[in-house]
């Protein structure tokens, strides 16, 4: 897999984020739990050298420090000690160690520093960490606090506590271990986690890029496989495989769209140059070459009939109906498509019932396109309906709707073939049979004229009765 690619710099982001946040906590967690476990154990100590420090009020008071109350002071001083577990140095005010319960350091000369000795002469308790000026290999807590005259004020001694710093250590270094084997496991689920989520999150994404360089191939079978996780991808996934489909379609029919322009094309022109070949080569007899031109010049006019519907197929997908929407009669505009049609209907011998309100209705859209709707609708009705019928164009209104009807008498067309009509270059067989000037682009026109004008149209075909019905949005 490629170091750029979205799943590692999701994953990266995301590890990034888990490691970011457990580092912040150990931080937090160590600082918070060391101060703690050191804040205990400072207040402890402090409770026990201010016990230490009124009992050793009265021995220095005393004359004789060394004598036999020095003994009795001592094991005093080593059963507090033992019971805290610290031990204890009675000091002079200077900072020289009189007495201590660590039998380690008796006999030594032991001296506070100056530092700590200048604070506890102020009359303050101190509280650090101290090597006893080299007494001990390792650095140890200490606690320290005045020995004050009880009648006179006066700082006559310092007290002291001392406590190995291993125990806080040990403490603190379990506490540090549980939280790293916490925070490792945790690490360890977020990142299989996060690797999981990640990789299900760009495999459709995958899949996409897979799919759109076989669609720049021209392969639109590719679809992308849902996660099942119902979320944004999901989504994506779904209107991806909706326009996989929208396109494949597209393609479909630009295909027939192509061959059927080939074949509507082929057959007149294949008609006007074998006749022309046959008058220029004497093949066709001279008196019989009127009548194979007047057969010429029908082929030249359905071509030139075929080349101006693709044009006006071309302007209607090229044009925005909606933003050249406005108020108008269409009763006026049913008017003008029967007065058009007046010829053709004659012609056939049909007649026409037209049910038209004599106030005007008024509808938004393009008066001229919704016109040549009417008329596309009627002629398409004219070439269908037999000899001596009526044809039939009525509007109503229902629900803020305009519908216009357009029926016609004749064959009852199959329903399977209804859903058939608005496609283009579609003819029945029957218009095949007998209508040699359509080109299965009425209809088309009519369905994309209305389409682009957010409009409908239906068709029913039953008993031999065909009636198409639209709808257009009124207005006051």
């Amino acid at each position: 897999m490629r170091p750029k690619s979205l799943y590692w710099h999701q994953f990266i982001l995301t590890a990034g984020m888990v490691a970011l946040a457990m580092t912040v906590l150990a931080v937090s967690f160590f600082a918070l739990s060391y101060n703690y476990f050191l804040s205990e154990k400072r207040n402890t100590m402090k409770k026990d050298v201010v016990l230490i420090s009124e009992l050793s009020r009265d021995y220095f008071g005393g004359s004789d420090i060394y004598g036999y109350g020095d003994l009795n002071f001592r094991s005093l001083a080593s059963y507090v000690a033992d019971l805290s577990g610290d031990d204890v140095l009675i000091c002079q005010t200077n900072g020289q160690v009189l007495l201590t319960s660590d039998d380690q350091l008796v006999g030594q000369s032991l001296r506070l520093s100056d530092n700590i000795v200048e604070e506890v002469m102020k009359g303050q308790i101190y509280s650090g960490m101290t090597d006893l000026n080299g007494a001990y290999e390792k650095r140890v807590f200490i606690v320290c606090m005045p020995v004050v005259d009880q009648y006179n004020g006066q700082i006559i001694g310092i007290v002291a506590m001392l406590s190995d710093a291993t125990d806080l250590s040990e403490m603190w270094r379990a506490f540090t271990g549980i939280f790293f084997f916490t925070a490792l496991t945790v690490m360890l689920t977020a990142v299989v986690a996060c690797s999981v989520v990640t990789a299900r999150q760009t495999k459709p994404l995958q899949d996409m890029s897979k799919a759109a360089r076989r669609f720049a191939g021209g392969n639109f079978d590719q679809r992308v496989t849902k996660s099942g996780s119902s979320d944004e991808i999901d989504e994506l996934a779904d209107s991806f495989n909706a326009m996989a489909d929208s396109l494949q379609r597209t393609e479909m029919q630009r295909r027939e769209f192509i061959a059927n322009v080939s074949h509507e094309l082929k057959t007149p022109m294949t008609t006007i140059g074998g006749y022309t070949d046959g008058i220029l080569d004497g093949t066709i007899p001279p008196e019989k070459a009127n009548q194979y031109l007047r057969t010429i010049s029908d082929e030249t006019k359905r071509l030139s009939r075929l080349v101006r519907r693709m044009l006006d197929i071309s302007r209607l997908q090229a044009n925005d109906v909606i933003r050249d929407k406005k108020r108008f009669d269409i009763c006026e505009s049913m008017r003008r498509a029967i007065i058009s049609m007046e010829k053709k209907i004659t012609d056939r011998g049909l007649d026409v019932d037209a049910e038209i309100p004599d106030e005007p209705v008024w509808v938004l859209g393009d008066p001229d396109l919704i016109t040549q709707v009417v008329y596309n609708l009627l002629e398409n009705a004219a070439k269908f309906a037999p000899s001596g019928s009526t044809l039939r164009l009525a509007l109503t209104t229902r629900g803020g709707k305009a519908l216009v009807a357009v029926q016609n008498q004749g064959e009852t067309i199959p329903p399977e073939e209804l859903s058939l009509l608005f496609e283009r270059f579609h003819k029945s067989d029957k218009s095949r049979s007998e209508d040699k000037d359509g080109v299965g682009l009425g209809l088309y026109i009519v369905k994309t004229i209305l389409s682009q004008h957010r409009e409908e149209i239906r068709v029913t075909s039953e008993n031999g009765v065909t009636t198409f019905t639209f709808s257009l949005t009124m207005t006051k």
